[in-house]
């Protein structure tokens, strides 16, 4: 089946929603994203792997994560490292989680001078499908913008093709 496009729209100048149909049942794609054994395999952009993956996955949990450029092709940013922190504020499994992203460094220290942003996670099921909503709620609209310009949303994309061909491989 071919990739789904991903809809992506501003709201409020401040919020980024982007919407996506993935070909499997919803109680798989929500498990993508609450074991490391997954998350490993397709989170972050191509070219990226995450060599480090730490999950506890409950409320008030912390997701510490690195990623690192594996890809020669990306220039300056071959063999760079990107370490991520999420901490989970709610999760109504297999429907939606809801947490703070923040970069970090490696002992899972946040980054203050790059925005923190509320990500909320909805699964909704299509009947063997799943469409997936996230909704980024950022501090403002310049916050959002930083993080656009940074290349976010190909990032995501490119994230978000690497989850389907997982979901292919397991399902």
């Amino acid at each position: 089946m071919a990739n789904q496009a991903m809809v992506s729209r501003v709201e409020n100048d401040k919020v980024l929603v982007l919407e996506r149909v993935f070909n499997a049942p919803r109680e798989l794609v929500f498990s993508m994203f609450k074991e490391a054994e997954h998350l490993k395999h397709w989170w972050g952009p191509r070219g990226w792997e995450v060599t480090v993956c730490n999950i506890d996955f409950r409320p008030g949990g912390v997701w510490h994560y690195c990623m690192k450029c594996m890809d020669r092709n990306q220039g300056e940013f071959y063999g760079m490292e990107s370490w991520g922190k999420g901490v989970y504020k709610e999760i109504d499994e297999p429907d939606r989680f809801v947490y703070t992203d923040y970069f970090s460094d490696a002992e899972g220290n946040v980054n203050e001078e790059l925005p923190a942003t509320v990500v909320a996670m909805e699964f909704i099921d299509l009947g063997g499908k799943t469409k997936l909503v996230s909704r980024s709620e950022y501090v403002s609209a310049e916050a959002l913008k930083t993080v656009m310009d940074m290349g976010m949303l190909q990032g995501i994309t490119e994230t978000w093709d690497r989850l389907e061909e997982r979901l292919n491989e397991v399902k």
